[in-house]
């Protein structure tokens, strides 16, 4: 039941990434899922474990991170479109 609920947490935190930039997480839900997932990865090992912890993920870090990952992740697909 925890990866489960650590699906779900990831999710969430890839969508509001998405949301607060405005821009789309590509994948869809799976794209939400593994934007959490390395966001909660590169939040945690920039800006340390401190928070409230959720579903295993330190929220701030893990939303930083996220929103971090989409904002990459958005540039380099936009340069990838116009080169094509």
């Amino acid at each position: 039941m925890g990866f489960i609920w650590a699906l779900i947490i990831g999710g969430i935190i890839g969508w509001l990434a998405g949301l607060i930039l405005g821009r789309d997480v590509p994948g869809g839900v799976i794209g939400n899922i593994i934007a959490g997932f390395i966001g909660a990865w590169l939040g945690s090992f920039i800006l340390g474990n401190w928070g409230p912890v959720i579903g295993g993920f330190h929220l701030i870090p893990a939303l930083i991170g996220a929103i971090a990952l989409v904002f990459i992740v958005s540039i380099i697909l936009r340069s990838m479109r116009r080169s094509a």
